[in-house]
């Protein structure tokens, strides 16, 4: 049976940050916390400075797991894809070079979910 691909989309994007009057959508993931599924999608102004997300958007959908309160966030190991990286945490998103649509993984050394059995 022969298949015929569809090579170039030509369409715009339900999702662009246009649509996020002045926000950016960003995922973040917390690594061996699988009380939640996956990444959660956050609309946020690029000019937030990055320390900003700890005490707001990240506790407020992450704040109900016991692990939350212990995270030493000095300590805490960053991902961006699937790349390491450093941020600075006095800077914005912006300035950190996080994106529309990027997606952070954080790692919580000694932190490994309910129980030590990362869930």
């Amino acid at each position: 049976m022969a298949v015929a691909a569809i090579s170039e989309y030509k369409f715009s994007s339900r999702d662009s940050m246009d649509k996020f009057h002045g926000n950016q959508l960003l995922y973040v993931g917390w690594d061996k916390h699988l009380m939640f599924y996956g990444t959660a999608a956050f609309p946020l102004p690029p000019a937030m400075k990055f320390s900003d997300l700890f005490a707001g958007p990240l506790a407020q959908y992450y704040g109900a797991h016991p692990d939350f309160a212990k995270i030493d966030w000095s300590k805490v190991t960053w991902l961006n894809g699937n790349k390491p990286f450093q941020p600075d945490y006095d800077k914005s998103l912006a300035e950190n070079g996080i994106g529309h649509k990027d997606c952070l993984r954080f790692q919580t050394p000694g932190l490994d979910g309910l129980f030590g059995i990362c869930f």
